[in-house]
Order: structure tokens, then C-alpha cells, then sequence
């Protein structure tokens, strides 16, 4: 006659099979996702522009004509072909490539906090869909634990032993377990479509989650060098070495730029004149400088870079303080989660044996059907609570995870 919700429904591991099945859906998430996909496409941008900065001056190639030919000893001048070509500096495409580079690297960075930050919604989502659907197998026990009651007490009413208002508050509570199964179907559904918008697939899609899960003993410590590695901050020391790459580039675009060039002139020969260079063309090798002089623009570059740098080291420092206070309310968080599990966990023990007690006292002849209700509703209320602790110690852990690995 006894029924039991049985501890076991969230007391099994998460096995590495269904560990597996969230990953699969991080996987695909990762696969799908538009905003993971901007960002990769982002980072492509910023690759090709190191083919873009791997590039020499426009060649300047002009033509001109001698609407009246200037005369010089040797002949009329008719026309001016030239060409020239400026070079940078040595080793300016160098720093130039080093550059662009060290961008690409700061965009790759944001490719891997995107992704982090896409799996901890996948994953907290996936929680949350496992705690609804949880919850609703609870309450089919206990409805069907009702039901076994409602039983009971038709038996009762008929040997006189139970009133017939003992079968209606029996079924009352029934109807309001089936009411809040139907509320947290809607609660269900409506996460799913959240959950298959991160997989940027149909809405309407099932997602299949984990049955059983539960609290392990024991928790991964997690050090301050842990959260030197996270992503977040590492961007900070990449947008900090493109900074040094670009004074690097500023000092060389400071340096003087070397141009090469040839300049042809056709000319006519003089009519009834014989000599030697008579109407011999003129060819003309070039090269110039163009040196910087007003170097102002260049001293106020080098200036910014010095600012942008002292910047970048505030904005880390300030960023690993927040995440040093995200990690510790998660790691405080966990650990209450825990202590509820194991409080709820010995609570409900204790409610199932005054249940035990209950139908004991059935066997006697003596049942109290309000005692019944109090504690099936206390039954309940502690494995919500169990599943409630479930949830929320895998979502702290996932914070921890986005943190620290």
C-alpha cells in the first residue's frame, strides 16, 4: 500500500551518455548559430587584410605633350613619358602584416568568448528544460500516489472509518497536480523554442533531455590562474600587443620613403643641321625622398598608443575584478545549492516515514486522510526543492565552467 517517489529520480549520476547528448547540442548550436557565424566571418575579414596591407604605392605612370616644342640644342622636345614608384621604409609591409595580424587575433578571441557564451545559455537552457520536465514526472507520481489514497479512502467511507469529504479534498488536490502539470507543460514549451533559437533551428523541434541527474560529492577547485585564462581577458592582452604592433608600423611610416622613377623625352631632329646628338631623345633616371619633417601626426600616434595602453590594462583590470565576483557568488551559490540537496534530501526521508506510519495505522484501522494530504504536500514540496537544488547547482557550475576553463 505504500508508494514512495522514489529518491532515486534525481540522486543517478549524470552519466557520460547524457553529458554527451549536451554536448551534441552545444555542438550544433556552435554549427548553426548566426551570431557565431558573424563572428567567424568577421575574423575572415580580418585575415584577408593582411593580404590588403601587403601592398606597395599606386605606381604613378604621365604622359604630357608639347603643345609648343620647346627647342634645345639637339632638337625640339615633343612630349614627357614618366614613371615613378615610392617605396616605404624598410620593413614599413612588415610591421604593416604584423598589424593586421595581431587584429585578426583580437577578432579569433571574440570567435571563442561567443562560443563560450553560446554554450552557458545552451547549457543553463538545457537545465532548465530538465527541471520542468522533472518536476512534471514528480507530480505524476504523487497524482497517482493520490490516487492509491483516493482509494483508500472510498474503502474507508464504505466500513464507516472515512467521510466522504475525505475523497473530495483527495481529489481536489488531484486536480490542482494536474493543473500545475499542465502549467509547467506551457513553462516547457515555451523554453524549448528559447532553447532551439540558440540551435537556430524550427521552434517546434523536441528537445530530449536527461532524466536523471544529480549532485557529485565532490567539486573541481577552481584557482585565480584558472580565471587568467579566461577568454574576456585574454582579449584584453591581444587588443594590447595590436597596440604595441601599431607604434611599431607608427615608427616606420615615420621614417623617410624612397621613390624611383624615369622620365623619356622625344625629340625631333633639327632640319639641315648634322651633328652628332642631333635629334637624340632624352632618357632620365629618378630618385626621390619624401621625408616627414612635420612629424607632429606621428609624436600624437605615438602618444595614443600610450594612452590606449594604460586604457586596456585599466579596462583588464576592472574586467577581472567583475569576473573575480561572478566566480565567487558562483562558487558560493553551488555551495548552498548542495547544502539544500542535502537538507531537502533528509527531509523528504523523514516525510516518507511519517508516510510509512500513516499506512501502518491504516492496518490498524485508523487513518487520518488530512495527515495524508499535509504529507504528500510535504513530499512534494521537498522534491521540487531537490529538483530546484539540481538546477541551480548545474547552472552555477556551468558560470564556473564559462569562467575558469
Amino acid at each position: 500500500m505504500r508508494y514512495i517517489i522514489l529518491i532515486g529520480l534525481v540522486f543517478f549520476a549524470f552519466a557520460e551518455t547524457n553529458a554527451q547528448q549536451l554536448a551534441s547540442y552545444i555542438q550544433e548550436a556552435e554549427k548553426n548559430n548566426p551570431e557565431i557565424q558573424a563572428f567567424e566571418l568577421r575574423y575572415t575579414i580580418a585575415e584577408e587584410k593582411v593580404n590588403e596591407v601587403n601592398t606597395l604605392p599606386n605606381t604613378e605612370v604621365s604622359v604630357g605633350y608639347f603643345v609648343s616644342e620647346p627647342e634645345t640644342r639637339t632638337g625640339a622636345q615633343r612630349a614627357r613619358f614618366s614613371v615613378k614608384q615610392m617605396l616605404p621604409w624598410f620593413g614599413t609591409i612588415t610591421a604593416r602584416e604584423n598589424y593586421a595580424s595581431s587584429m585578426a587575433e583580437t577578432q579569433y578571441v571574440d570567435i571563442v568568448i561567443a562560443k563560450r557564451k553560446l554554450a552557458l545559455a545552451v547549457s543553463q537552457s538545457y537545465y532548465k528544460l530538465y527541471a520542468i520536465r522533472a518536476k512534471q514526472f514528480v507530480l505524476d507520481e504523487n497524482i497517482e500516489l493520490l490516487d492509491t489514497y483516493e482509494r483508500l479512502a472510498l474503502t474507508s467511507v464504505e466500513v464507516g472509518k472515512a467521510s466522504a469529504v475525505d475523497v473530495l479534498r483527495l481529489q481536489i488536490r488531484q486536480n490542482e497536480l494536474i493543473q500545475q502539470k499542465e502549467v509547467l507543460e506551457q513553462d516547457f514549451l515555451a523554453e524549448q523554442v528559447a532553447f532551439n533559437n540558440l540551435l537556430n533551428r524550427n521552434e517546434t523541434i523536441v528537445v530530449v533531455v536527461v532524466k536523471e541527474m544529480t549532485i557529485p560529492d565532490d567539486d573541481i577547485l577552481i584557482s585565480r590562474g584558472n580565471l587568467l585564462l579566461n577568454p574576456e581577458l585574454i582579449k584584453y592582452d591581444k587588443l594590447y600587443e595590436s597596440v604595441e604592433q601599431s607604434e611599431l608600423l607608427n615608427q616606420k611610416e615615420s621614417a623617410p620613403n624612397i621613390g624611383f622613377g624615369l622620365d623619356y623625352v622625344p625629340v625631333s631632329e633639327r632640319p639641315g643641321m648634322n651633328f652628332t646628338d642631333n635629334g637624340k631623345d632624352i632618357l632620365m633616371p629618378m630618385v626621390s625622398i619624401s621625408i616627414p619633417i612635420f612629424n607632429n601626426k606621428y609624436k600624437s600616434v605615438t602618444k595614443q598608443n600610450e594612452l590606449k595602453q594604460l586604457q586596456i590594462q585599466s579596462q583588464k583590470e576592472d574586467r577581472l575584478n567583475k569576473l573575480e565576483t561572478l566566480l565567487a557568488d558562483a562558487q558560493y551559490n553551488r555551495e548552498a545549492t548542495k547544502i539544500k540537496f542535502n537538507i531537502q534530501s533528509d527531509n523528504l526521508k523523514q516525510a516518507n516515514n511519517a508516510e510509512e506510519i500513516l499506512i501502518k495505522n491504516y492496518e490498524t484501522g485508523t487513518i487520518n486522510f488530512n495527515d495524508v494530504l499535509d504529507v504528500q504536500e510535504l513530499q512534494l514540496k521537498f522534491q521540487i526543492n531537490l529538483i530546484e537544488s539540481i538546477k541551480g547547482y548545474f547552472i552555477q557550475a556551468a558560470i564556473i565552467n564559462y569562467l575558469s576553463n
